[in-house]
């Protein structure tokens, strides 16, 4: 499979979360904070070279990967690169610098379930949304319980693997998951012709 190939079905994917994903927001009221980037901020993200494969062509596409790879090899920090945060000071609050591209991990965390060891879904979001939203956020719980369809983690992990198990079922540090994401796509050109038709797709 091309590397064109795995980058569709992978946004194809995504376009299906995000479907899902906006249903169930709508269904339960929760919402992420404007401008709140506390998740981002955490520096024990792991997630798979597969999900950033799409950014990582996009980079490729634009003439931006080898500058962005060298950045994250000279990087010293464990916080994802894409996250810029306000200020130092401010560093719960920001923005992801390349939304459109962002990870699987980014687009599931907080509107979507895991199983307990009970065999029970449990919404896995924050703790800004739980003691804010609270009313919300248990009636949410509650309405999954009586059967209220909401993403699940495993579910979405797995329909990854299947577009390329190689990098799809390893969860890394996010920036190494980064870093590998375009080496797969360097590598991949490294003797083939860039991509036809994609030439202006900036």
């Amino acid at each position: 499979m091309t590397i064109e190939d795995k980058v569709q079905k992978v946004e194809a994917l995504f376009d299906r979360l995000e479907i899902e994903v906006s249903a169930f927001k709508s269904a339960t009221h929760l919402y992420c904070n404007t401008g709140c980037g506390k998740c981002c901020s955490t520096p024990d993200i792991d997630a798979s070279p597969l999900e950033f494969l799409p950014w990582a062509f996009h980079l490729f596409l634009n003439g931006k990967a080898e500058e962005t790879l060298m950045l994250i090899n000279n990087s010293t920090t464990k916080n994802c690169l894409l996250y810029r945060p306000l200020s130092v000071l401010e560093y719960h609050k920001g923005n992801c610098s390349n939304y459109r591209y962002r990870g699987l991990i980014c687009r599931l965390f907080g509107y979507a379930a895991n199983t307990d060891k009970y065999g029970k879904l449990r919404l896995a979001t924050c703790k800004i949304i739980k003691e804010q939203q609270q009313e919300n956020f248990n009636a949410a719980e509650e309405s999954i319980l009586k059967g209220q369809y909401v993403p699940i983690f495993t579910d979405y992990y797995m329909q990854l693997a299947q577009i390329d198990l190689r990098m799809g079922v390893i969860l890394l540090p996010i920036n190494e998951a980064l870093k590998i994401a375009i080496e797969e796509v360097l590598h991949y050109y490294a003797y083939r012709p860039f991509p036809g038709g994609l030439e202006n797709i900036a």
